[in-house]
């Protein structure tokens, strides 16, 4: 098969071996792979892959066909259209994936949009449901809105029934087209914080009674300075969390939650995955300067 592999901060495409399906594992041809910034960060070197994800082929979400199965394998035949959640290894020809790390692939989705949809809309819904607890009526407020997450999440916001505010530097009527405002202002029982930095100490200012931060970006920084006093007068909680290290049955519940509560949506149309460019296999280095870059909205998918 062919491959991006991290070679000295850079990708280049070589042949590497196929892989093999493991018992309850799946293999897929993949048609489409999205890009997440936790790829730039192990190209950089700053986030390996973790145990049984291969070392140096990033790529955590793919979307493609199951041309073979592990010994065990219960839920999935050969020809399946599937979407995985990865470990690593997703932007190759070929990968292996626990078939509790796989769905079906939304029937309404293009390939690039089911290779965009699968970590963006599993670390939303985690991060909003799972941790914050949101609720219909509810105020949610996501920042760095136009990323891949940001997008998953103000959709599925809305989907719940919140009122749901997006701020980002993208013009508002992108936002609006899915639902959400872009007039941040009074206070917000959830805030989904994607950029970190000193962005956590503002949110503090924006936080209702009871309100909820979720940490799951941190692109504009690590370290922050807090005001404790304004965290516990609004009797708030902040959490954050990662899903790429998490052990298998963790992160096949949390897939569950979104065959369950998130494949509908998008069988109904009630969500999208906005695809801001495609980019060849060949064009992988570029579609990682892209991502860079900035300015998008929403994802940008390698296709093979």
């Amino acid at each position: 098969m062919r491959a991006a592999i991290i070679a000295d901060g850079r990708l280049e495409i070589e042949d590497r071996p196929d892989p093999e399906p493991d018992n309850g594992e799946l293999l897929v041809r993949v048609r489409a792979a999205g890009i997440n910034g936790a790829d730039l960060a192990q190209r950089a070197g700053r986030y390996p892959a973790p145990p049984g994800a291969p070392p140096d082929i990033p790529g955590l979400e793919c979307a493609g066909e199951v041309v073979a199965l592990g010994e065990g394998v219960r839920d999935f035949a050969v020809g399946d259209r599937v979407v995985a959640l990865l470990g690593g290894g997703g932007h190759a020809e070929l990968v292996t994936v626990h078939e509790r790390h796989a769905l079906r692939a939304p029937a309404a989705f293009s390939d690039a949009e089911a290779g965009g949809f699968m970590e963006v809309f599993a670390t939303a819904h985690d991060a909003l449901f799972t941790q914050a607890g949101l609720a219909a009526g509810e105020r949610l407020l996501v920042t760095g809105a136009a990323g891949g997450v940001g997008v998953a999440g103000l959709q599925l916001g809305v989907a719940a029934g919140a009122r749901v505010t997006a701020l980002a530097r993208h013009s508002a009527e992108r936002f609006e087209a899915l639902g959400a405002d872009t007039s941040v202002g009074g206070e917000y029982d959830v805030i989904l914080e994607l950029v970190g930095g000193d962005l956590v100490a503002d949110d503090l200012g924006r936080l209702a009674v009871g309100g909820r931060i979720v940490v799951i970006g941190m692109g504009a920084g690590s370290r922050v300075t807090l005001e404790l006093g304004r965290l516990m007068r609004a009797r708030g909680r902040i959490s954050s969390s990662t899903l790429r290290a998490r052990r298998l049955e963790e992160k096949a519940l949390v897939v569950q939650r979104v065959g369950r509560h998130v494949l509908p949506l998008a069988e109904r149309g009630r969500i999208t995955v906005p695809v801001e460019r495609t980019f060849a296999l060949d064009e992988a280095e570029e579609a990682y300067q892209a991502f860079a870059a900035g300015g998008k909205f929403g994802k940008l998918v390698l296709t093979m």
